[in-house]
């Protein structure tokens, strides 16, 4: 941890003969500006960076000391993506009647570029005020301290892609209980626009914490490097598009399976493509999903 008295910090130190010890060395001056920097931006010290690892254990709220401070930070950033917004595109917000005031919330929409991680707050933050928009992403942003205190203090927290983070999963689910909860159930980006299958984890997680799902449809946020290379195209036209609550109540009845959890993420991928194809996908399960459906149904008559 960053020491308060002459800017040392806890490391690996490398001995001649190839073994390591837990040491200490001298930070120079660029990396202790940028320590009592992430010390600003985060307000603890709950960090924990081994082997260059990320570890899921940021704390669960940003500035938690300092309330205040987190509010007018947020104020800050909302400001900052506004005038980007305003200056670069005609955002158009549709259906965030939808969206309800209160928490126990996910929002989840395609996702076609790295903009779509500032439009979908954005867009709640204009209509409904300064909140944070919970978000997971990948760990491999958080290892710059500085880097991952700015994203934490905005409400990202990273998760371990290809591994089984349950530290990152039970956060998730603390957050889709209490607040508001931004997820892509495909992953990561398309690369051709097209919706792609979501993820069974998105479906388990949603059974688990069983919050108001929110579908958006996102489209546009793909040309806005072209148009900010141009001035002549003026600015990108973009659309996030809001759809009702998705009805998940009679999966919730089903048991735990693999197979409740792939139907509850079609399902969320169906209204998805419902709002961006205006038609809805078909929805596939498997023959021992229709026959739990069958079988709760005999049980309820």
């Amino acid at each position: 941890m960053i020491s308060k008295a002459c800017g040392k910090v806890n490391g690996v130190v490398e001995t001649p003969g190839g073994r390591t010890r837990l040491g200490l060395h001298i930070l120079p001056e660029k990396a202790i500006l940028t320590s009592i920097l992430s010390r600003l931006l985060c307000g603890v010290s709950d960090y924990l960076y081994l082997d260059l690892t990320v570890q899921s254990s940021l704390p669960l709220h940003p500035l938690v000391k300092h309330p205040w401070i987190g509010h007018l930070w947020l104020c800050l950033a909302y400001m900052v993506v506004k005038l980007f917004f305003r200056l670069c595109c005609h955002v158009r917000i549709e259906g965030s009647e939808h969206i309800p005031s209160q928490g126990g919330v996910v929002l989840v929409s395609n996702h076609i570029s790295a903009f779509d991680t500032l439009l979908l707050p954005y867009s709640v933050l204009a209509i409904q005020g300064m909140q944070i928009i919970w978000a997971p992403a990948k760990a491999e942003l958080f290892r710059t301290r500085l880097i991952g205190c700015l994203l934490t203090s905005l409400g990202v927290f990273p998760v371990r892609r290809g591994q089984h983070d349950r530290q990152a999963m039970r956060r998730m689910m603390a957050h889709m209980r209490t607040d508001k909860v931004m997820l892509f159930p495909e992953g990561t980006r398309s690369h051709d626009g097209r919706l792609q299958d979501g993820k069974r984890t998105v479906g388990k997680l949603i059974y688990a914490a069983r919050p108001v799902v929110i579908p958006a449809a996102i489209s546009g946020t793909k040309r806005i490097l072209p148009h900010l290379k141009s001035l002549f195209h003026g600015r990108a036209p973009v659309c996030v598009h809001y759809g009702k609550p998705v009805d998940l109540q009679h999966y919730y009845a089903l048991p735990d399976t693999k197979e409740t959890a792939v139907a509850i993420v079609q399902e969320i991928m169906s209204a998805i493509a419902l709002l961006l194809y205006n038609a809805p996908q078909p929805v596939e399960t498997s023959p021992v999903m229709h026959r739990q459906a069958r079988a709760q149904g005999r049980r309820d008559g």
